[in-house]
């Protein structure tokens, strides 16, 4: 991990990529962040998602959010991996930020649901982790090789690759 590296911050329905050494951070409250490296490629990109209801709580995955997310989602696997990638090199990981359960029945799918779906139609290994907790998290990637971590807990969680799992 570089510490004197630059930072971008990625807001909520947006996402950056890039192949330089950058840190792409995204603050999550109420939403995911998807972390997609083409190894091959050197080249990887931020996805940040918020869950459309606002509670804070995985929402409902509904026609309108399924067009749309899946539109955004389609111009961000572009954007990353091209066309012409193998598969066995791309490496994507959710990171998702949720409020402690409530009474409230959840859905039985949610946004988290969808993006994890639709890398395993794509026969792209994705890895996903829920984080329920009443304060938000900071997910930071560094795109151009892969490296991963979440601060905003009791301690950082280290830096990792992106990986399934």
């Amino acid at each position: 991990m570089i510490q004197d590296m630059p930072e971008m911050e990625v807001a909520p329905d947006t996402y950056q990529v890039s192949a330089e050494p950058v840190r792409l951070v995204a603050q999550l409250h109420g939403a995911l962040a998807l972390c997609l490296h083409d190894e091959g490629r050197g080249v990887g990109g931020l996805l940040h998602l918020k869950f459309r209801d606002g509670s804070g709580l995985p929402s409902d995955v509904t026609d309108n959010t399924l067009s749309a997310v899946l539109v955004v989602l389609d111009r961000f696997k572009r954007a990353v991996i091209g066309g012409a990638t193998r598969r066995d090199r791309i490496h994507a990981r959710i990171l998702a930020h949720a409020l402690p359960p409530t009474d409230v029945a959840e859905p039985t799918a949610s946004l988290v649901d969808l993006v994890h779906a639709d890398f395993a139609d794509g026969r792209i290994d994705c890895g996903r982790r829920l984080l329920r907790r009443p304060e938000p998290v900071r997910v930071c990637f560094e795109p151009f090789d892969g490296r991963v971590w979440i601060s905003g807990l009791s301690a950082t969680v280290p830096a990792a690759k992106v990986a399934g799992g």
